[in-house]
């Protein structure tokens, strides 16, 4: 399957969130009865939207809003909030700052070591609230932070680099044996970044609990651009949905699939769960909270996969309330808010009363569906990020 390229090379084709469509279903539900519920292990949320472990989004008490609101906010444990007894200082100065400034400030606070007892300090923080705490770390520091993490009573790991393989060689640093660490580990563990059906199935027999897909879709991710590696969203979701349900034919085990990255509103994250995913994983909807501890930025060196050389920083802007951001009301016309409404009323129009329904939704492809009779739009810049 694919195009010709070139002399006796073939390239098959992949699509992305732009590219297709929904199809309306031939029966339609009411939009306040339609189940969203995600479960992963024996935790279930009703909101099956993870905000992405950048310290631009996620702190303490971006997290415990989160989980009071039935989300999952994940705390990265390699970044300013574990190397800092306080990190509001250090994203206030940032917030302020000018771009050189900021740079200069960026380049120098991850040079401060990670200090092991922030890690179960932040985490008795989140779990103060009664929310399940949510934290990630690199292959590399996975084992050491796992344990500490789940002794200090985190409820979910998550092990996350730029890609993620069972099969990782290295003769200069000990390799992370998922297997082994699955088995280690009494706490689901969620695993990513993938985008293959032949390594989805690798790492679900390696005993995970959950599966991020996507490599460089991200809003603050240079991956693509870089490396010039990754599959376009839908294509991979579809592919890794399919590794998780044959997966599921073969132990009996459900792995959840959490698309992770290149949805920028309502109606990609619809097409992501149309395309097989369980959960989605967002950062730059939230990083504009009024909530985000980054005042509206998305600065280098937020996630381990973000690829940002270090004072790189991106104004995103504040434009609501973690709560408006998710449920409403709507106060822009370009999809950026109200997800979880976005999300009930496309599962009402296509009839889907689930998720596992929702996963079933005709796709087409349908290049022109962002431009289609839209020139009054365009012109004025009607559901359109501003």
């Amino acid at each position: 399957m694919g195009v010709w390229v070139g002399r006796d090379r073939t390239a098959r084709r992949c699509y992305g969130f732009d590219e297709i469509a929904l199809v309306p279903g031939d029966i339609t539900i009411n939009p306040n009865e339609v189940d969203t519920s995600l479960k992963i292990r024996d935790l279930k949320f009703n909101v099956p939207i993870l905000a992405a472990a950048m310290d631009g989004v996620v702190d303490t008490k971006f997290a415990r809003k989160m989980g009071q609101l039935g989300g999952i906010a994940v705390l990265n444990l390699e970044g300013v909030q574990t190397r800092y007894e306080n990190p509001e200082e250090i994203l206030d100065a940032i917030a302020v700052a000018s771009k050189e400034e900021a740079t200069k400030i960026i380049q120098g606070i991850y040079n401060q070591p990670i200090k092991e007892e922030l890690i179960a300090k932040r985490i008795k923080e989140i779990k103060e609230a009664n929310v399940p705490a949510v934290v990630s770390a690199i292959p590399q520091r996975a084992e050491k932070f796992g344990l500490i993490a789940q002794e200090a009573g985190a409820d979910i790991f998550i092990v996350q680099s730029t890609v993620t393989t069972v099969k990782h060689m290295s003769t200069e640093y000990e390799t992370l044996d998922f297997e082994k660490f699955c088995k280690l580990m009494k706490i689901p563990v969620i695993v990513g970044n993938c985008v293959t059906y032949k390594v989805a199935c690798a790492l679900m027999q390696a005993g995970i609990d959950g599966l991020l897909v996507g490599i460089g879709p991200g809003a603050a991710c240079t991956t693509r651009g870089v490396l010039g590696i990754g599959v376009p969203q839908v294509t991979a979701t579809v592919d890794c949905a399919a590794a998780r349900d044959f997966h599921y034919k073969q132990t009996g085990k459900y792995v959840p699939i959490i698309t992770d990255g290149g949805m920028a509103n309502g109606g990609d994250i619809c097409k992501a769960f149309a395309s097989g995913a369980d959960a989605v994983m967002v950062g730059s909807a939230f990083a504009r909270t009024k909530e985000a501890p980054g005042r509206g930025y998305h600065w280098g060196m937020a996630t381990p996969h973000a690829n940002l050389p270090r004072g790189t920083r991106i104004f995103v802007g504040t434009t609501g309330t973690l709560e408006q951001i998710l449920f409403g009301p709507a106060e822009l016309d370009d999809g950026s808010q109200n997800l979880m409404g976005a999300l009930q009323t496309s599962m009402g129009n296509v009839g889907a009363k689930d998720i596992k329904e929702m996963q079933l939704t005709e796709i087409i492809i349908a290049p022109s569906i962002q431009t289609e009779g839209k020139i009054f739009q365009t012109a004025q810049r009607v559901g359109m990020r501003k």
